[in-house]
């Protein structure tokens, strides 16, 4: 019944949280479609119609044909619908798989407030103190600023994300905090992943390794950060010893940002891979940004990307430029799970971003130049099963059994969504309408 997906060779890969597919049917009778949908339920059927929901007349993947999509305690289903059960009309729209933003940091944004003026800035520690100080300038707190932003993101299709958030002793756990109780009030829409991020440093701000161990030993956070231990932190051995062993203490993941080039780059990635295998954490270790990739020679790319697959650790890519965007392709030859993020939003360090993954995807495109329809789907596959395969998420591919979080759209065909980028006129995460013309729905 279901047409076949447009992403060849995808994972499948069928972990999914019991609770919030329990969640997401629990809230599903304030779920309505764009065009007054019809709804029907037999008397005395409330619980089931809580529990199926059968999105009608959809267009799954773009194919020519509409069909019924069924959904089951927030899982797609196999078969015909139920009797009693609740319908929305999707009105012929295109339903595509949901997306994941697998870098973002949502506790720096600026993103709902007053316009801030940015100054010159070159260096990390440039870019940092400007962090501080747009942090103390901000009447609004985390909590609320980050909720802003990951609802937004619901709106354009995002059904999860990992946040990184700042932890240095200017800030304390502030921003984990925050992004934690953000993540609380957005449960039934989003699933989140936080990240402690030493952005000051791990070891040449004191204090801050003891906050990152508060950080994991509390089960606030999902993951430890890291950042440039050669170029920014200059101690390469002190700072991924202490990152990975408080992982390996704590039973949490590892994501390093790895903004060094050349030299510095590789160095630091074998550090990286060399901790992983020593301290089995194979499938639990992400490297971000990894600019030292890009510009190696096909040779020694293929040989580090064979260490990267055989330890399972997964990349990540903001496609910045044609010059620092992953060679994708290429990783995924080796089995490297590769996903895309939207980075920063509005915050001290540029005036740009949305949050909005589409976008992304479409800039993807755009930096690596693609011109054909598989390559233009390609794009949205790093940008919706790219990034599920990097949060350890079940692909959300309308397979039986596949979490029920996509997005319908009005459109021709996924190529063109891709280029065009239309309004998401509904968002359904686990079976549930979260989001609806735009407008995010409490």
């Amino acid at each position: 019944m279901q047409p076949s997906s447009p992403f060849p060779g995808a994972l499948s890969r069928r972990t999914m949280l019991a609770g919030a597919a329990a969640m997401a049917g629990a809230a599903a009778t304030t779920a309505h479609a764009a065009n007054a949908p019809a709804e029907a339920a037999a008397p005395g059927a409330a619980g089931r119609r809580d529990r199926v929901v059968v999105f009608r007349n959809v267009r799954l993947f773009g194919a020519a044909k509409p069909t019924d999509l069924v959904v089951v305690d927030g899982l797609v289903a196999d078969g015909p619908a139920p009797r009693g059960a609740k319908v929305v009309d999707g009105g012929g729209r295109i339903a595509l798989p949901s997306l994941v933003d697998a870098h973002i940091h949502p506790d720096k944004t600026t993103w709902g407030g007053s316009w801030v003026s940015r100054r010159p800035a070159s260096t990390i520690a440039d870019f940092v103190a400007q962090d501080v100080e747009l942090f103390r300038s901000q009447h609004r707190p985390v909590a609320e600023r980050a909720y802003g932003l990951m609802a937004h993101a619901v709106t354009r299709g995002t059904r999860a994300m990992r946040a990184h958030a700042d932890v240095a002793p200017a800030y304390g756990l502030a921003g984990v905090e925050g992004v934690g109780e953000a993540r609380e009030q957005l449960r039934h829409a989003l699933d989140v992943q936080i990240v402690a991020f030493p952005q000051h440093g791990v070891i040449r701000t004191p204090g801050t390794a003891q906050l990152l161990e508060k950080a994991a030993r509390t089960g606030a956070i999902d993951m430890i950060g890291g950042i440039d231990p050669i170029g920014f932190d200059e101690a390469l051995d002190e700072q991924l010893d202490l990152v990975f062993g408080i992982a390996d203490r704590h039973g949490v993941g590892v994501d390093i940002h790895l903004h060094d080039q050349g030299e510095k780059g590789i160095k630091a990635m074998r550090g990286i891979i060399d901790r992983t295998r020593a301290l089995s954490l194979a499938g639990k270790v992400t490297v971000s940004h990894v600019f030292c990739l890009p510009e190696l020679p096909d040779r020694e790319l293929g040989s580090i990307a064979a260490d990267l697959g055989d330890q399972d650790i997964a990349l990540t890519t903001v496609a910045p430029s044609a010059s620092l965007v992953l060679p994708i392709a290429r990783l995924r030859e080796h089995g490297v799970r590769v996903g895309l993020g939207s980075d920063g939003v509005r915050d001290s360090w540029s005036p740009f971003g949305n949050a909005d993954m589409l976008h992304r995807a479409h800039l993807l495109g755009w930096v690596t130049d693609v011109r054909i329809d598989e390559e233009l789907k390609n794009c949205y596959r790093v940008a919706a099963h790219g990034g599920a395969d990097v949060m350890s998420l079940a692909h959300a591919d309308f397979e039986p059994g596949a979490p029920a979080d996509f997005v319908l759209v009005r459109g021709e065909c996924l190529p063109q969504v891709v280029v065009d980028m239309p309004r998401r006129d509904m968002v359904v995460h686990g079976g549930v309408v979260v989001a609806r013309d735009g407008e995010f729905l409490d």
